[in-house]
């Protein structure tokens, strides 16, 4: 994990596995009227799940002081909970537990959270505008994927190529309903 440097007046981390989760936080705080560095608030990306013990002793009572909130994937979520509990902030905790203390979990990852509330055919979309339509096809074609799910390819195709979630996270949330924002994130945004 590389140390982040934070703003002045930041009173609040957002603890988030990469820097794809980072951006659709950030892109979605702005379409709802949020600034979040003007709040106190930072996004900070720990460079993956087995990171976020270092982040809360970095960050939390032990560290810096601050307030603390979180995202991750369901894969981490074990990852997440034993490291909240190694930080003294609860005990056996549950899912519901870990949400009262503003850490909230994607089903699957974000990118799933996100195809799911977009539904295909915007995801298809969103991949057209950045002209990789025709690599979705031919991903698609492969034998490897070719009649699975939609959702399940949409998903695959995001992490085939190297910056390829970081490039496409804020544009998904920008082809969002906002009544469609899938939980986990509405629920961080109004935890902070």
């Amino acid at each position: 994990m590389t140390t982040t440097t934070l703003a002045a007046g930041t009173r609040t981390v957002i603890l988030v596995e990469g820097v794809s989760d980072q951006l659709a936080l950030e892109a979605l705080a702005q379409r709802r009227g949020r600034n979040l560095k003007a709040e106190g608030v930072a996004v900070v990306p720990i460079g993956g799940a087995t990171n976020i013990g270092r982040a809360l002793t970095l960050y939390g009572p032990g560290g810096a002081g601050l307030r603390l909130a979180g995202l991750c994937d369901t894969g981490e979520e074990d990852d997440f909970r034993r490291a909240l509990e190694r930080a003294g902030l609860g005990v056996s905790l549950t899912r519901d537990a870990m949400e009262r203390l503003g850490f909230f979990v994607c089903a699957a990852d974000l990118e799933d959270e996100l195809i799911r509330a977009l539904g295909p055919a915007a995801v298809e979309r969103v991949i057209d505008d950045q002209g990789e339509l025709e690599l979705l096809r031919t991903f698609q074609n492969q034998p490897a994927w070719r009649g699975r799910k939609k959702d399940e390819q949409l998903r695959r195709f995001f992490g085939t190529l190297r910056g390829r979630k970081i490039r496409s996270a804020a544009l998904l949330v920008g082809a969002l309903d906002l009544d469609r924002v899938p939980r986990p994130l509405e629920r961080l945004l109004g935890f902070i």
